[in-house]
């Protein structure tokens, strides 16, 4: 980038411990570190947000190229639907809910006795105890 040489930094350092002496070098090290740190983030980011708005206008490029071409077959395949729909159409609407069947009621009142079938002891099955439920009943 800048074509700096190990000699070129040596002589920097040598000047710099000159100027600023044993005991101000390091903090003034580290500013500069901090600095030359930063300035190289900020390239970076800058660079890489470059590369994205590049991509992002070929994207964009590319989608209204493919848009032109691609919207009448959309267009024809969703009015084919459309028209294939509308001959099933008349098996839906000829569907009218019919009357309540004896199956229907007891669905609809599960909670109450009535809908309770008897097992072949004479037990309700949602009477019967069940081993998860009861941890007393289990044998040790």
């Amino acid at each position: 980038m800048f074509d700096i040489g190990f000699l070129e930094l040596l002589i920097c350092g040598v000047i710099a411990l000159l100027v600023l002496g044993p005991e101000r070098l390091p903090t003034a090290a580290r500013a500069a570190g901090r600095w030359v740190g930063g300035a190289r983030r900020m390239v970076s980011q800058f660079t890489s947000e470059l590369d994205r708005q590049l991509k992002a206008d070929e994207l964009r490029k590319e989608l209204r190229d493919a848009g032109d071409v691609g919207l009448d077959d959309v267009q024809k395949t969703v009015r084919g639907a459309l028209d294939e729909a509308k001959k099933y159409e008349h098996m839906i609407m000829s569907d009218k809910p019919a009357s309540k069947t004896a199956t229907d009621e007891q669905a609809m009142t599960f909670d109450s006795p009535k809908s309770e079938t008897k097992t072949d002891s004479g037990e309700s099955p949602l009477a019967k105890p069940d081993a998860a439920q009861n941890p007393s009943d289990k044998s040790s």
